[in-house]
């Protein structure tokens, strides 16, 4: 049952008015999401524009996920970890979404304020914009690496990205984080939903499809999760050679590829930083990641030349 929308009127400065069209479906893919789940759950109830319905998609949680989810009236659709793919498993929640606008969350990401949908609502209802995603900020503890890669990704100003930009941005015009984004479900219908099976990058990609037939993407700096990792190199080489293999298998999009130059960007900055901080001693590490990032991802670019069992071992996501 789709969860009740409050019954008072919108904020001041609200662009427009709350009506049918503006109805979210929440969907978010979980696998024993951990004890930090039901206050997502909470936090989005509590939402100045709350949830139309949160779906939660499932892949054999054993950790009482779907019981959570339940309690706080969520619907629950189960998958099992042999069919799971990023593309698939959203794309599965979208058909028995019944609201106008799909927002993607990940398990792990948490809404700063309560006007997390609202804001993305908001970009939504911009001229030309497609997909809208939030800005992502660090946990507390997070590693200085960690913080810095997420300042560079997610910046404090918003914009708009558009095929005029290609020239300049190369492939990062297409950047855009299902962590938290938002697309209306008869744009998301009208792209064909996204790419699957793919194991990465299904928000990159349908970003692309979106700005190649001359939509916008929107990134929207007052719209902010918490969210950050703290992966090892290895972790690191996992998820890029998965990245690797789904751009070999969406091979029209490589043309635009230019991942060398933002991880020299991004590279760059974090060197500066640790040298200014006198941490020379991490500079090793930073070394470490980011050749694991390179090489994971160029051998995913040519996995097929692998045999099976390395493919599966070197996958973060494939059972």
């Amino acid at each position: 049952m789709p969860i009740n929308s409050r019954a008072e009127s919108p904020p001041a400065g609200l662009p427009y008015s709350r009506g049918p069209s503006d109805r979210i479906s929440v969907i978010i893919p979980t696998r024993n999401a951990g004890p930090g789940f039901g206050e997502l759950l909470e936090r989005l109830k509590r939402q100045t524009l709350p949830p139309y319905e949160i779906i939660v998609i499932d892949t054999e949680s054993s950790d009482g996920t779907p019981e959570t989810a339940h309690r706080a009236g969520a619907r629950v659709l189960a998958i099992r970890r042999s069919e799971f793919d990023h593309g698939g498993a959203r794309n599965r929640a979208a058909a028995e979404a019944t609201g106008c606008i799909l927002l993607f969350m990940t398990q792990d990401a948490m809404p700063c304020d309560d006007r997390l949908l609202e804001q993305l609502a908001v970009s939504l209802h911009e001229d030309g914009v497609g997909y809208a995603y939030a800005r992502q900020l660090a946990r507390p503890e997070a590693d200085q690496l960690e913080r810095m890669s997420r300042e560079y990704n997610y910046p404090p100003e918003s914009r708009q990205k558009g095929r005029e930009d290609l020239g300049v941005l190369g492939i990062k015009t297409f950047f855009c984080s299902n962590v938290c984004s938002a697309i209306r479900r008869g744009m998301f219908t009208e792209m064909g939903g996204f790419q699957e099976p793919t194991h990465f990058n299904e928000d990159l990609f349908m970003a692309a499809k979106l700005v190649l037939k001359g939509y916008r993407i929107a990134y929207n700096a007052e719209a902010r999760v918490v969210h950050s990792h703290d992966y090892t190199p290895l972790q690191q080489f996992k998820r890029f050679y998965d990245n690797g293999v789904s751009m070999a298998e969406q091979s029209w999009i490589l043309p635009y590829a230019s991942v060398g130059k933002e991880g020299a960007g991004l590279v760059k900055a974090q060197l500066k930083s640790l040298a200014g901080d006198g941490q020379w001693l991490r500079i090793p590490r930073l070394a470490a990641e980011n050749a694991a990032k390179l090489i994971g991802y160029k051998l995913g670019i040519h996995h097929k030349r692998l045999p099976l069992r390395l493919q599966r071992k070197f996958s973060m996501y494939r059972p």
